[in-house]
């Protein structure tokens, strides 16, 4: 009887939340889509999908069932995530994220915009893309939660929208109206007008010129943080006229967390209707992000400009619903948000919360103010098509018509292509905003004027083309110091108020350092070497804290020893440095600690001294070999690797307590270093963190990169028709994985 009992009510649960997410998939209704789409998926020798299709809608269909194949759980545990219904699957933390869906109303924008906003071969291609998730769901129903599916084109829109809020910082807004006091001061006038900043025609960028930066407070943006762990993005070019072979060289080298829905999987997209593209994307999206095709590259990293106000509003005493603009009451809309969630594992629930927008954007009511939020990107659901369109470019011109879609609120990116061409693109919705106000503070919200309505354009944004330095370089710096100081954008040119960032990383830094001291020429090692360089730059800001320790005067003899490790480091991380263990964990300490520069002694003391108890519990000694603490870790794998945090060679360890070790969780991951020789043959070389078998551990592609990663062994991403023939392992229709002869 009692397991009769556990038997019905696990029955009345799964009824009761199939009642509250709708009908679930029916697999029947889908086996047919495998017969409507023309398209073979290829795997070659590293199980890396090149997908083949007809038309590039049959393309995608096929990119999205080899993605399912090695990504299903992570593509389909995101789907609840996008429709705002996650707190069905995920209880009270995903109710969380279900508000911010439904509060800025992301889905009655797709609903709006979705037929007029997107172009019919869109969402054609959106469609196929679609099949090809369901297709695979009916043909693997025992892999399946069939009250998530099917899925949808404006599934994966809405993907798009709220991950690339997450990008860019959106959610540290939010967090600070959600504070507990008021976190800025309500911004009064503070200037006077100028000029309006030029409009430039479409193919004119300003010119360089050597500038100073301000004085007036600056946007100095918190550290970039993905899933709670800090990550960064290298990317730099080199053009022929100082690549010592004559060659234009490109790197691409964003970072990410090694696992998980953000981390990069790597797949080749072909069809004979134009598609011709190779590099990474995340798991669920139908266009690559960042790669290559046979005549062109690009690479992106993560930008921090300001792209979030909030607006203080003076509310009606005597309407709580009302506020005041233009010295008028105004009704604020008013809507409930009916939040489903899953209680103690089975029991659906539904709690309301109240749903608030003024002319400035979504509404929230706090104990210290009534705050209305307004940002970059808002309405806008095209991210998905302009990827698409980098995706088809031939060449610079069509790479520049679709960075003009101008569609992505953040994002920096470095292209290079068999022509010879290089560019910086400072890539930002950068708001046209009020110059006499303070936009690092809140706005007063009874002003219509301050709600802005435009952006600069894409001519108005930092950047540089074909510079006379023969190179631009990209690790989350400010988009005024990317080259030599002669071919920098003007930070003159640009109005205040905008928003910049004017912060410089260490990779920057040394990187900017490295092309100085390389130069006038460099080679194609040199160029790998400064990709895979391991040392910090003196000139980071947060080095100052070694000379801190430097002059201290312990008595105790453990901090005098650690003392003299930290003296004798040459700021280096290979993995043979006996210093670097000690010295990445001070400066890690430091640059998290904004009050570093007013440290006393006994600070100084105490920061060092956590650095050195965790050492000693950890490994038992000061200065064990970087390589013995910095680990890449992967199944039965367990290798040293050299780099850190901050590092060109970008590594972030985590687990030191408990493992002993610093696991690598987050940084370089996909990669490639590509050229152009003088008569524009492409040669790429490039790995991944891991393989490409994302999830499955019994696969031998879930970690056979792993150790040629670690020791920086590059291989041919097999791109080219002849090479990947020749290292084919198995091609097949979706639906039919069975080993085929390759033609």
């Amino acid at each position: 009887m009692q397991r009769i009992s556990q038997s019905l009510l696990t029955v009345i649960a799964v009824l009761m939340l199939a009642s509250c997410v709708g009908p679930s998939f029916v697999a029947e209704d889908y086996v047919y889509l495998g017969d409507k789409y023309d398209v073979t998926i290829r795997r070659d020798i590293r199980g890396v999908p090149h997908i083949l299709g007809q038309t590039n809608a049959d393309a995608a269909f096929g990119f999205a069932y080899a993605q399912a194949e090695d990504n299903w759980q992570l593509i389909e545990d995101a789907m609840p995530f996008y429709r705002g219904t996650s707190g069905l699957y995920n209880g009270q933390d995903g109710a969380v994220t279900d508000f911010l869906v439904r509060w800025l109303g992301i889905w009655q924008t797709i609903d709006a915009n979705y037929e007029w906003d997107l172009s019919p071969q869109m969402r054609l291609y959106l469609q196929a893309y679609a099949d090809g998730l369901n297709y695979y769901a009916a043909m693997h129903p025992q892999e399946i939660d069939p009250t998530i599916l099917p899925v949808t084109g404006k599934d994966v829109v809405a993907g798009f929208m709220l991950r690339h809020l997450l990008f860019y910082g959106f959610e540290g807004a939010l967090g600070e109206i959600l504070g507990d006091e008021r976190a800025h001061q309500v911004s009064e006038i503070i200037r006077q007008p100028t000029p309006p900043e030029l409009d430039l025609p479409e193919d004119e960028v300003l010119q360089p010129e050597h500038q100073t930066l301000p004085e007036a407070p600056l946007f100095v943006p918190p550290e970039i943080m993905m899933n709670g762990v800090p990550i960064g993005s290298n990317a730099f070019a080199m053009s022929s006229l100082i690549s010592a072979d004559g060659a234009t060289h490109l790197a691409i080298n964003s970072h990410q967390p090694a696992t998980g829905p953000m981390a990069w999987y790597e797949a080749h997209l072909k069809s004979a209707e134009g598609l011709d593209v190779m590099g990474g994307l995340f798991p669920g999206t139908p266009s690559i992000f960042v790669g290559f095709t046979e005549n062109l590259g690009w690479a992106a990293t993560v930008n921090n400009p300001d792209l979030v106000d909030v607006f203080v509003l003076e509310m009606n005493p005597d309407n709580p619903n009302q506020y005041k603009l233009d010295g008028e009451w105004r009704d604020l809309q008013v809507r409930d948000i009916e939040l489903k969630l899953r209680l103690w594992g089975f029991l659906p629930w539904t709690v309301t919360r109240e749903g608030l927008r003024s002319e400035h954007g979504p509404v929230l009511r706090t104990d210290h103010g009534t705050y209305a939020v307004r940002y970059a990107g808002m309405g806008e659901i095209r991210q998905v098509e302009q990827w698409y369109r980098m995706n088809l470019a031939q060449d610079f011109t069509d790479w520049k018509e679709a960075m003009r879609m101008h569609t992505f609120a953040s994002f920096n990116f470095v292209y290079a292509d068999k022509q010879g061409n290089i560019m910086f693109l400072h890539n930002s919705r950068t708001p046209k905003r009020d110059i006499r106000y303070n936009w690092q503070q809140y706005l007063p919200g009874n002003d219509s004027a301050l709600i802005w309505q435009e952006q600069l354009g894409f001519s108005q944004l930092p950047q540089v083309i074909n510079p006379a330095s023969g190179f631009v370089f990209s690790a989350n710096q400010t988009p005024f110091n990317v080259t030599s100081s002669d071919d920098n954008p003007k930070e003159s040119a640009f109005a205040p108020g905008h928003g910049f960032q004017m912060d410089m990383t260490n990779r920057a830094h040394r990187g900017l350092e490295l092309f100085a001291e390389l130069g006038p020429t460099i080679s194609a090692k040199e160029f790998s070497a400064i990709k895979h360089d391991k040392s910090y730059s003196p000139a980071t800001y947060y080095m100052s804290y070694l000379q801190k320790i430097a002059d201290q005067d312990f008595t105790d003899p453990v901090l005098e020893q650690a003392q003299q490790i930290i003296a004798d480091w040459d700021l280096a991380t290979d993995v043979a440095n006996t210093s670097a263990a000690l010295g990445t964990c001070v400066l890690l300490a430091a640059e998290s600690d904004d009050d570093r520069d007013q440290h006393d002694d006994k600070a100084v003391q105490d920061l060092l001294g956590t650095c050195v108890q965790s050492l000693q519990q950890a490994v038992g000694r000061l200065d064990p070999p970087w390589g013995e603490v910095n680990r890449h870790v992967r199944g039965e794998i367990n290798v040293p690797i050299g780099g850190g945090p901050d590092i060109l060679r970008a590594v972030y360890g985590d687990g030191l307590d408990e493992n002993g070790y610093l696991t690598n969780v987050a940084g370089d991951g996909l990669y490639y270093i590509l050229s152009w020789d003088a008569q524009g043959k492409l040669t790429v070389a490039g790995t991944h963190q891991f393989g490409s078998a994302t999830l499955d551990e019994t696969s031998p592609h879930y970690s056979d990169q792993a150790v040629d990663y670690a020791n920086e062994v590059l291989h041919a991403p097999l791109f080219d028709e002849q090479t990947l023939q020749q290292n084919l392992s198995r091609a097949y229709r979706p639906g039919a994985e069975l080993s085929v002869p390759a033609n």
